[in-house]
């Protein structure tokens, strides 16, 4: 076995001053501009953002530790396949920005959930709370874990200290920061990134002989794959299960999820935040392709000696942080310049994470609760310091979660799986509110409530296949001669495309990327199915509800029928709802709007 480099003092220094400079960002915007006095401030910047930071935010938000160690990974160990995901970016983009962005920017509300009372009522808007609960709990607990790989990678660190140590420094962080905070050192937090992957490209290629050399030697170790296009739902990457069920996954975690709503919200109008979302998508491009070649890149060194049957690594998701160690212990600062830029992407999106759930628990909740039984509302400064006693307690819950993360398998698939398991069911929710006029409140929780059910029982059944690997050596490796012939022909066996053999259940063999699709397809058809047929077997009227709610083409249908209706002289009561849509911007309230006419 390899001797392990560790980092030395002066990248530890790094470390330190890339996390007070993290750390710094959140205190200065406690004590500048609004002070977060208010929950507005605190939550959505008085709507006060520039469009870049938030474009840039809306791409690391959720690309952080994770696809900096778990992408590169991906390609190292399963080949190129995964990078046909980037099409499902480009058709899920506008679908945002015209579909469910205009809804949401009407609504001008703090939580998105807020939307599901005004459609559907109190029970959907507290079911979809909770879901989002366990998503991004579970989500936090993974992108804190993965961090806790560097250090053990590089320094030897165990996994549960840094765990700790990271987890308080970002439940301090997310405490004080408000959502200003958080964009900037999101901003922060891609440069380090970007200069983090350019970085082991640059180094590789030296190596090697250039980026050509890279791919070759690519080619020839069979990672190079982006024509699969098999219908098997158990072979785990092809265009297929990407683009649909990447489909899928983006537009949960950027159309309906509360942190992307809260982002794009701190802008100052809807014209603003549709630009914002169009220039994240080069971005996220551009992060997603060059991460997949870093996994290319490291593959160009250990393809004749790779480190996982070595045994000097526990999990694929490793490999970065030794290539890094590997290639530069001898230049000091630059391995610590690489974990800081780890650590401060883990911390930035947890503090996010932090900051929406404490939003969603705050107004979907705590002041409801309040107003109900206390017959009184927060007062602005009680709310804002409730939120931050919220955002440091669940940090505390996060570091617990972490623990589990290791059990949930790769770090990019146990994301995607988290994504997929909850986020498909979110994303009918959502869209039986805004692309149908049937859905009930009834029939969306029981469709909801049963996808969430199916998915859990298929993703943690037991036993299961775990994913085959493309064949590795060790025939490079001076000091492992006695061991090639078999681990070389252990490894070589498992080349194979499907996701385990016949002796497993069938859906336990279901690729990870089917887990969103079938939530949201469950979810939206036996919601669709069961309101209709409630509807049909009840004598109560179909509800009058405010355009304002639908996507904008079915607004404009929904507008343009109570309009003729109004033409033929029957129901001059909906007058009301051909408000335009400027006034519903400022003020849902009809009363209101009345009384300010």
């Amino acid at each position: 076995m390899a001797e392990m480099n560790t980092l030395g003092w002066i990248d530890y220094l790094v470390i330190a001053v890339m996390l007070c400079i993290s750390a710094g960002i959140g205190i200065y915007y406690r004590f500048s501009g609004g002070r977060q006095k208010t929950t507005e401030e605190y939550f959505i910047a008085s709507r006060s953002m520039s469009i870049m930071p938030v474009a840039i935010a809306l791409v690391v938000s959720f690309m952080s530790a994770v696809t900096l160690l778990g992408v590169s990974a991906e390609n190292y160990t399963y080949g190129t396949q995964f990078v046909v995901i980037n099409l499902s970016y480009l058709i899920g983009t506008p679908i945002v920005c015209y579909g469910f962005l205009p809804v949401f920017y009407k609504l001008q509300a703090t939580s998105a959930y807020e939307y599901l009372e005004k459609r559907f009522g109190v029970k959907v808007r507290m079911m979809a709370s909770f879901i989002y609960w366990v998503q991004l709990l579970l989500y936090s607990g993974v992108v804190l874990y993965a961090p806790s790989l560097a250090l053990e990678a590089t320094t030897g660190m165990s996994k549960t200290a840094s765990i700790i140590i990271i987890g308080l420094v970002c439940a301090f962080y997310s405490s004080i920061g408000g959502i200003k905070a958080v964009l900037i050192t999101d901003v922060f937090q891609g440069l380090l990134m970007f200069a983090s992957v350019f970085l082991i490209i640059g180094i590789a290629a030296n190596d090697v002989g250039g980026l050509g050399q890279i791919w070759e030697i690519a080619r020839q170790g069979h990672r190079l794959e982006f024509d699969s296009i098999d219908l098997d739902p158990t072979v785990r990457h092809t265009w297929w299960s990407l683009n649909l069920g990447g489909l899928c996954t983006f537009l949960s975690l950027y159309g309906v999820n509360q942190v992307q709503i809260q982002r794009t919200l701190t802008l100052r109008n809807m014209k603003d935040s549709q630009t914002a979302m169009w220039l994240s998508w080069p971005i996220l491009t551009l992060l997603s392709f060059t991460t997949c070649f870093s996994g290319l890149a490291i593959y160009s060194k250990y393809h004749k000696c790779d480190p996982f049957l070595q045994k000097r690594i526990t999990s694929p998701d490793m490999l970065m942080p030794l290539f890094v160690m590997d290639t530069m212990s001898k230049m000091p600062g630059l391995p610590g310049l690489f974990v800081a830029g780890i650590f401060s992407a883990g911390l930035s999106t947890i503090s996010a994470a932090l900051n929406s759930l404490a939003a969603v628990t705050l107004e979907d909740y705590l002041k409801p609760i309040y107003k109900k039984f206390g017959g009184y509302e927060f007062s602005p400064t009680r709310s804002t310091s409730i939120a931050k006693v919220l955002a440091f307690t669940f940090g505390i819950i996060s570091i617990a979660l972490a623990f589990l993360a290791q059990f949930l398998g790769g770090l990019l698939q146990a994301s995607l799986t988290i994504f997929g398991v909850v986020g498909g069911p979110l994303l009918a929710i959502f869209t039986l509110g805004m692309g149908t006029e049937s859905a009930t409140e009834g029939g969306t929780i029981v469709g909801a409530l049963t996808a969430f059910s199916f998915l859990f029982w298929i993703v943690f059944g037991q036993p299961r296949p775990m994913p085959p690997k493309l064949p590795t050596t060790i025939e490079g490796c001076s000091d492992t001669i006695a061991n090639i012939t078999m681990s070389a022909l252990q490894n070589v066996t498992s080349f194979s495309r499907s996701t385990g053999d016949s002796s497993y259940f069938y859906l336990y063999r279901i690729s990870y990327m089917w887990y969103s699709p079938l939530g949201f397809l469950i979810t939206f058809i036996l919601g669709l199915l069961i309101s209709n047929l409630s509807r049909l077997f009840s004598k109560k009227q179909k509800d009058k509800l405010d355009p304002n709610l639908y996507f904008p083409v079915i607004s404009r249908r929904i507008r343009y029928r109570r309009n003729k209706i109004e033409d033929d002289g029957i129901s001059p009561l909906d007058r009301k709802y051909s408000f335009n849509d400027e006034i519903y911007e400022k003020d849902n309230n009809i009363d209101k709007i009345c009384t300010k006419l």
